[in-house]
C-alpha cells in the first residue's frame, strides 16, 4: 500500500497549522458599527430590529394622534408579543422604541417593569427617611395610554430540485398600537414589515 500521498497531504497540514500568521487557522474579530451591519440569514436580526423600530417611532411621532396632543403624553409599554418561529428578544425591540420617544421629549413613560422595586423604596422611606426628604406617597403619575404590538413571520421555502440550490423567504410584520386607558379605544396603529431571501447550497459548512 503506498502511503506517501497520505503522508504528504499529512505534513502540509502540520506545517500550515504551524506556520505563525496563517490566517486560515486563525481567530479574529472586527468592529462593526451598528449602522452598517449586513444579514447572514433570512432569519429576524439586530439590524432588522433597529430598522422597524426607527420606521414606527418615526410614523408615531408625526401621526395626526400626536399632533393633537398638547403636552406630552404618559405612556406605557405592555410589550410586544412573539408570533414568529424564532426566538426574539422583545423586550430590546420595545426598550429602544422607549428610549427614542424620550429623547424626543414628546412622550413620558411610566416605569411598570420597575413598580415593585419602587413600592419597596417607598416602604422603606416611610420607617428610614426623614420627611423633608421621603419621597411622597400616592403621588406617582398614571399612564393615559398603552402601546402594545406583535412581531410575526411567514416563511416559504423551495421545493427540493436536484443539482439546485434551496431558497428560504422570510416575511415580517411588525405591528403596533396605542390604546387609550379609560375608553380601551384604539388611537393609533401603524405596520413595519419586511421579507429578505435566503438561497441555500447544496453542499456546505
Amino acid at each position: 500500500m503506498n502511503t506517501s500521498p497520505v503522508r504528504g497531504l499529512a505534513l502540509l497540514v502540520v506545517t500550515a497549522l504551524s506556520l505563525p500568521g496563517c490566517s486560515a487557522f486563525q481567530a479574529s474579530t472586527q468592529d462593526v458599527s451598528p449602522e452598517n451591519m449586513g444579514h447572514y440569514r433570512a432569519d429576524y436580526d439586530a439590524s432588522d430590529m433597529r430598522k422597524i423600530t426607527s420606521a414606527i417611532v418615526d410614523k408615531m411621532l408625526g401621526s395626526s394622534f400626536m399632533a393633537q396632543q398638547s403636552s406630552p403624553p404618559v405612556m406605557s409599554i405592555a410589550g410586544v408579543e412573539n408570533r414568529t418561529r424564532e426566538y426574539v428578544d422583545t423586550k430590546n425591540l420595545t426598550d429602544r422604541m422607549r428610549t427614542m420617544l424620550l429623547q424626543s421629549g414628546r412622550m413620558q413613560f411610566v416605569n411598570t417593569s420597575r413598580r415593585k422595586d419602587l413600592l419597596d423604596e417607598q416602604g422603606y422611606q416611610a420607617v428610614n427617611v426623614t420627611p423633608e426628604q421621603m419621597a411622597a406617597i400616592g403621588q406617582q403619575a398614571g399612564a393615559k395610554y398603552m402601546i402594545t404590538g406583535s412581531l410575526t413571520q411567514m416563511t416559504q421555502k423551495s421545493a427540493r430540485q436536484v443539482r439546485r440550490s434551496s431558497q428560504r423567504l422570510n416575511y415580517y410584520k411588525l405591528t403596533v398600537e396605542i390604546t387609550d386607558l379609560s375608553s380601551g379605544l384604539i388611537v393609533w396603529t401603524a405596520e413595519e414589515e419586511f421579507a429578505r431571501n435566503e438561497s441555500i447550497p447544496l453542499i456546505g459548512w
